[in-house]
């Protein structure tokens, strides 16, 4: 399976264009923080959970079946074992290498109407790796768009979600975020509480904050406008937690055919949806 390194003298990057240009690893001064297997295979057979990946044209869940949206009906199949149509197209799809960390995918069809691109730019410089999005309408007709990246940091590692509101449910999203409060307030550093799997809304800065103590590592994440909210998982029989900076709320179909908050953008023929997420790392006490 071909690999595309990226890398400063701190960090390393290794994506796997022909499954869905993932990052199959991420090391910050030598140390893995991802979850990733030890055979590149296993995201093929495997995609949704390891490493961290390309969320488009839109993220989480959404209805399958038939939803009329924007005028078009979307016809989705279920890819998740709750029924639902989740994580866009793209995680699985086989893209091209455009350049030294850039990769792009054309995607549309299987019931979803419009043909689209995405692209994928990754550099490393000293202690922050850079991940730009950018997903492109090319269709005759606005196109329901969201995007996201979805990483599975190693455990044990502690977590910041700077945000004032959530929707406590993935699975069923309310039409407005509620005030944080117990184990769904995440403002102060600390272990995430088993099995939550959530969006946060009203992101303060920074939006994330990340630490694995016992390896002496401290990282930020970043991400500028349109991307709003964060869902994160914290599966208890995983070993990661995933926290994944997005521009839209599960059930963005949903959401936008009925006028909600959090709903998926509504992106003009030719027009471009962008999203640029930094991780930035440093050491922190003895290694």
């Amino acid at each position: 399976m071909r690999e595309v390194r990226v890398a400063s003298d701190a960090l390393e990057a290794v994506l796997l264009p022909e499954v869905g240009a993932r990052l199959h690893r991420l090391r910050a001064f030598g140390v893995d923080l991802l979850r990733t297997p030890p055979d590149p295979a296993t995201h093929a057979a495997d995609p949704f959970f390891w490493g961290c990946y390309v969320l488009a044209p839109w993220g989480n869940r959404v209805d399958a079946g038939r939803t009329a949206v924007a005028g078009t009906a979307v016809d989705l199949e279920a890819n998740f074992d709750d029924g639902s149509a989740i994580h866009g197209q793209v995680y699985a799809l086989p893209w091209e290498v455009v350049g030294d960390g850039r990769l792009r995918v054309a995607g549309g069809g299987d019931g979803w109407p419009w043909p689209y691109e995405v692209t994928f730019d990754v550099t490393a410089v000293d202690l922050t790796l850079t991940m730009h999005l950018e997903l492109r309408n090319l269709g005759d007709s606005p196109m329901p768009a969201g995007i996201g990246l979805h990483p599975w940091f190693r455990r044990p590692v502690l977590v910041a979600v700077h945000a004032g509101g959530v929707f406590p449910s993935n699975a069923q999203p309310g039409p407005d975020p509620q005030p944080v409060g117990a184990e769904y307030d995440l403002r102060a550093l600390g272990p995430m509480a088993d099995d939550l799997d959530a969006t946060w809304a009203d992101i303060g800065d920074p939006p994330v904050e990340l630490a694995w103590p016992d390896d002496g590592i401290v990282a930020r994440l970043e991400f500028d406008a349109p991307a709003r909210y964060v869902t994160a998982a914290s599966p208890s029989d995983l070993g990661a937690i995933a926290v994944e900076p997005q521009t839209h709320v599960p059930q963005g179909l949903r959401r936008l055919r009925d006028g909600a908050s959090g709903a998926l953008a509504l992106l003009a023929p030719g027009d471009t949806l962008r999203l640029s997420v930094r991780l930035r790392v440093s050491r922190a006490g003895p290694t």
